[in-house]
């Protein structure tokens, strides 16, 4: 995580943030994400501790040879892929509601799952509730642009959104910009169909005129107005703000149009003797190209707006990319991201409804 020196900033954690890891969340899990642990400890220095069945993972752990290296808390139950927001409610044994637990109780600092989306949202908001003045926690993904990634919010969390929620996913993507990657003062778009003035729907448009006056007050966003589809990857901005439904259609566009791209690349490459020669020559640059929209490169997805630091993996995640989900809930948790939330977005909720009461 890049450091900042600005005195608003809530001071770091001075001990290392404990991950819980949830073990039985994933299409690899238990054992690609015992393994991932296991890397984010010996690798990374982390500290980790696995949540699931202590009999399954205990096994695992000793095929490591990490049972003194990583505690294990035990849970009964677990999140099956294909259960939604009920689940949380179904399920309060699960290894995400106890992970959770674990968090309200100080004995851990931020839960990692690779386990489904809507579960694990369900569950970290009804078992760890919101930040004051918080309307809905949102999902922020990174995006791999250069120098330093964009960040898309919300990627998924809430398909239906108001603009005092859009407002805000703002701000929690300022947070993440600033706590993740360094950025003092994150520039700010609106994802929507043109760059102009007043395009867009009536969501949009209500969004860009509470943030242009978020702009101009004591706040001090950097908002740069409209980005389209297209400037998702330009770097234009650091924080692209939509709804929920939005986000993820742009955020699965950008994931498979950069599989599509990539495996072209590797076609082309291995479409004669002489093309598969060049690329053993550029065989370091492919990789670097490779990792850089590799998911797992980025660890996951952070939930913002929380009592407490969530990061879900891609479901099909291998240990590499729960470690890289583990070293991001360290450096948001470190950061304290969840303090800055607070102090962004505290009380602002009521005002925001109020003048909007006014001006309709």
């Amino acid at each position: 995580m890049s450091g900042t020196s600005d005195p608003d900033l809530p001071a770091p954690l001075t001990s290392s943030p404990i991950i819980a890891v949830d073990a039985m969340g994933g299409d690899n899990a238990p054992d690609e994400i015992v393994r991932g642990a296991v890397t984010a400890v010996r690798e990374h220095g982390l500290k980790v501790l696995l949540v699931g069945r202590r009999t399954e993972i205990a096994a695992l752990l000793a095929e490591e040879g990490a049972l003194r290296d990583v505690p294990v808390v035990h849970a009964e139950d677990e999140l099956a892929m294909h259960e939604g927001a009920l689940a949380s409610w179904r399920r309060p044994r699960s290894s995400a509601a106890v992970a959770c637990r674990l968090i309200r109780r100080g004995d851990a600092d931020a839960l990692v799952s690779a386990g489904s989306t809507g579960g694990i949202v369900a569950t970290s908001t009804v078992r760890l509730r919101t930040l004051p003045g918080v309307l809905r926690p949102a999902l922020a993904v990174t995006l791999p642009t250069l120098p330093t990634p964009t960040i898309l919010v919300d990627a998924g969390a809430n398909a239906d959104a108001k603009p005092e929620m859009l407002v805000q996913f703002a701000h929690l993507g300022c947070a993440y910009a600033r706590t993740a990657f360094g950025i003092d003062a994150p520039r700010v778009g609106v994802l929507t169909i043109g760059s102009e003035p007043g395009k867009g729907n009536k969501l949009i448009r209500r969004t860009v005129e509470l943030l242009s006056a978020a702009a101009e007050g004591p706040e001090g966003m950097d908002f740069r107005g409209n980005v389209e589809g297209h400037d998702l990857l330009a770097g234009r901005v650091d924080v692209v703000v939509t709804d929920g439904h939005t986000g993820n259609v742009a955020l699965k566009t950008v994931e498979g149009t950069a599989e599509f791209t990539l495996n072209a690349v590797k076609e082309a490459l291995t479409s004669s003797p002489l093309a598969k020669a060049g690329a053993v020559l550029q065989r370091g640059a492919l990789r670097r190209m490779r990792d850089r929209f590799d998911s797992e490169t980025y660890g996951g997805a952070a939930l913002l707006g929380l009592n407490g630091t969530v990061v879900i993996a891609h479901g099909d995640s291998h240990p590499t990319g729960i470690a890289q989900a583990c070293r991001l809930a360290h450096d948001l948790a470190r950061g304290r991201v969840d303090e800055q939330v607070r102090r962004r977005v505290q009380h602002r909720a009521p005002n925001w409804l109020h003048r909007r009461g006014q001006s309709e």
